[in-house]
């Protein structure tokens, strides 16, 4: 009797990207995908109905991003598996995205059998990450390079990188089921925590460390 095929759930924003890891993916005869989501909202709702065995998430999406979505799936379900797929390679978002509890990382620069070998390794309960993303993160610590926006808790992360993309208070407030003054009072803490005097200090170190 054959094993039953990984079930997965793709999460990016542009559809024909969607359709494109889609017809990769099916292609593996252990593979099988089962819902798709354009947004992190939409992804969390899913994930609640068709539990995947693995989902596969971009980061950058309007709204909830990627960061925010794998704090909400994993703070409801401690074990998920979240393969990061992405076109970053920046060493600190993908140490973030493993602090947050994702289970792989790997970019959309890699050969598509890599990502069907990353989505096997963590359906199995592995941690994979591609060699472009474990060569970053080893420079990373060897260069002793600390990025500051580390010092970031995972709301105060979110926060962060939903300001230095200019949205309003209200707007972000809104998009994090937070009020107001909430985040007002984060923003506040975020700039002592990165010793930023401004918004547009904010802006410049996010573009220092590759965060924009």
């Amino acid at each position: 009797m054959s094993a039953e095929p990984i079930r997965i759930m793709l999460v990016d924003d542009h559809a024909v990207v969607r359709a494109g890891f889609r017809r990769l993916l099916d292609q593996e005869p252990g593979i099988r995908v089962v819902a798709e989501a354009d947004s992190g909202e939409r992804a969390y709702l899913l994930y609640l109905e068709h539990t995947p065995d693995v989902m596969v998430l971009d980061l950058s999406m309007p709204g909830v991003s990627g960061f925010e979505t794998i704090r909400r799936i994993t703070e409801r379900q401690a074990d998920a598996k979240i393969l990061v797929f992405s076109m970053h390679e920046d060493a600190s978002l993908a140490v973030r995205a493993i602090q947050l509890g994702a289970r792989g990382y790997v970019t959309k620069s890699n050969a598509p059998e890599v990502l069907a070998t990353a989505v096997g390794a963590v359906a199995a309960g592995k941690l994979f990450l591609s060699d472009d993303v474990a060569k970053s993160i080893a420079i990373l610590k060897l260069s002793g390079d600390d990025n500051p926006v580390t010092a970031l808790g995972a709301r105060e992360f979110e926060i962060f990188r939903l300001l230095v993309t200019g949205r309003p208070a209200a707007e972000i407030a809104r998009i994090l089921n937070l009020s107001a003054k909430t985040v007002a009072n984060y923003h506040t803490l975020i700039k002592q925590k990165l010793h930023t005097a401004s918004d547009v200090e904010l802006v410049l170190l996010a573009l220092r460390h590759n965060l924009l």
